[in-house]
């Protein structure tokens, strides 16, 4: 019972990481740039949506890492 707890926790993790990696936007230097599409100072700096951004994004990493883990664990 335990195990699919954290076999459905894992799944929403994953499906949740990919939705708030794509919800970051361009750094620089990819493909937007290499068309001309700059965005100079909107890029420059971040602001306080992005820095949460950033921090939800870590904190569902860390609940991916450690669900893999235990998994692994309760499943050897």
């Amino acid at each position: 019972m335990v195990t699919w707890a954290f076999i459905i926790l894992e799944v929403v993790a994953a499906l949740g990481l990919v939705f708030l990696i794509l919800l970051h936007s361009g750094k620089g230097g990819g493909i937007s740039d290499l068309l001309g599409g700059s965005m100079g100072s909107v890029a420059s700096g971040s602001t306080v949506v992005e820095k949460n951004l950033d921090r939800i994004t870590v904190a569902v990493a860390l609940v991916f890492v450690f669900t893999t883990l235990t998994l692994d664990l309760r499943l050897q």
